[in-house]
């Protein structure tokens, strides 16, 4: 059986811990040590590393790994878990491990028989909201909504337009849970008329549920090199300017209503991939995207108050460009969403200087077909077998796009 060590550190909230996961031929034990308070955390939190190390009886070179909560949450105690989990890191010679501190929530909330779907909300103060969603699947936790920041008045509209793309609507239960329920009690009423489970004592990450989400992430092989970790703050900027303040503006830009168009990066790719998955028979693999993005290919991902709606993959060529892949939820389809991705594509391929825009679709996908005729594709031509299925291989009709150069 395997034998290995991580170490865990959790300073976005009010609690400073540390734990230890040692699993030796199958046998694990976990240790733990943490210090309350929402402030001292740079103070404590390597004292508190030393202790439940020498409580395992390890010294640092044992360690495979070190774990640290990524967030969102406290800027100053995400920049501190990183840093120092970088900095061990970087002297051992060993990985780290981003884990999502909402994610953690969410697992120490359910406990060891999770069912259905949890809703993390986290106070972020200013009258916003950290919020996330997440399913158990066989022990493993996916996140089916990534962290987005919102306003607290705007939470249940979100929740009552993204909830069906969780699973968590009709016979599937969910819950809520997290500190804004409590310091926003309106929340509760509000998520109890949308058919949430709610459970609204306040709650935090802590380093012992962090660790084991953090073997389970190293294990799948998700470590990373010290240099490239980091905190995932979600605001996308920590104040208004005093300019924008004088202005009437105040706490911090939170997600939009509005569908925003966005050039696609491997952060999303958690939404990417439930949507590929969703609209796909054969979908791609995150090492399939992962590879398209390193290798330099356009992407773009429509987004609604934070949420993931659609994207849209492309890859250039020297005589035209190449629709690699195009996905819009299914619950938001039909909304203009897909003509919307295919006008980002199109003005791409303008700016190249290329002449046309081709791809491939499923001879049998009628649906689609008449989308792309819709916007002035035409059948070029058929790849033989070129998809495959549930019945054997399946042609492709190559559709082609005139695209002209901009001035």
């Amino acid at each position: 059986m395997t034998t290995h060590h991580l170490l865990a550190l959790e300073t976005s909230g009010h609690t400073c811990s540390v734990a230890v996961l040692s699993r030796v031929h199958g046998a694990t034990q976990a240790y733990v040590e943490r210090v309350a308070g929402p402030r001292g955390h740079a103070r404590h939190v390597l004292a508190l590393a030393h202790s439940v190390l020498a409580q395992a009886q390890l010294v640092p070179a044992a360690l495979s790994a070190i774990a640290f909560g990524q967030g969102p949450g406290s800027f100053t105690g995400l920049r501190l878990a990183c840093g120092v989990a970088q900095g061990l890191a970087l002297a051992l010679d060993i990985p780290v491990v981003p884990v999502d501190s909402l994610g953690v929530i969410a697992a120490r909330m359910a406990g060891a028989n999770a069912q259905g779907t949890w809703l993390v909300l986290q106070d972020a103060r200013m009258h916003e909201v950290y919020a996330a969603a997440y399913r158990a699947d066989q022990g493993h936790w996916v996140c089916v909504q990534a962290p987005v920041l919102l306003a607290c008045s705007a939470v249940a509209a979100w929740v009552a337009d993204q909830a069906g793309a969780w699973g968590a609507q009709g016979a599937a239960a969910w819950v809520a849970v997290g500190s804004a329920l409590q310091a926003y009690p309106q929340l509760e009423q509000q998520l109890a008329e949308l058919g949430a489970s709610v459970q609204p004592q306040t709650t935090e990450p802590d380093a012992e549920t962090l660790v084991r989400l953090g073997e389970q992430a190293w294990l799948a092989g998700k470590g990373l090199d010290a240099a490239l970790a980091s905190p995932a703050y979600v605001r996308n900027k920590v104040a208004y300017t005093t300019i924008e303040r004088a202005g009437g503006l105040g706490g911090n830009p939170a997600a939009e209503p509005t569908v925003q168009l966005h050039e696609m990066t491997a952060a999303d790719l958690d939404e990417v991939l439930a949507i590929e998955r969703q609209v796909q028979a054969v979908p791609w693999s995150r090492q399939n995207f992962t590879d398209a993005l390193l290798a330099g290919h356009a992407g773009w991902i429509l987004r609604r108050m934070g949420a993931v709606l659609g994207f849209a993959l492309l890859m250039d060529a020297p005589d035209m460009a190449h629709l690699l892949l195009i996905g819009i939820r299914p619950d938001v389809q039909r909304q203009g969403l897909g003509s919307r991705l295919l006008q980002a594509c199109t003005a791409h391929v303008r700016q190249m200087g290329l002449p046309a825009l081709t791809l491939e679709v499923r001879a049998s996908n009628e649906p689609a077909i008449l989308f792309y005729e819709s916007h002035g594709f035409s059948r070029h031509g058929v790849r033989r077998g070129y998809y495959p299925g549930p019945n054997g291989r399946e042609d492709a009709w190559i559709m082609t796009l005139p695209v002209g150069a901009t001035a």
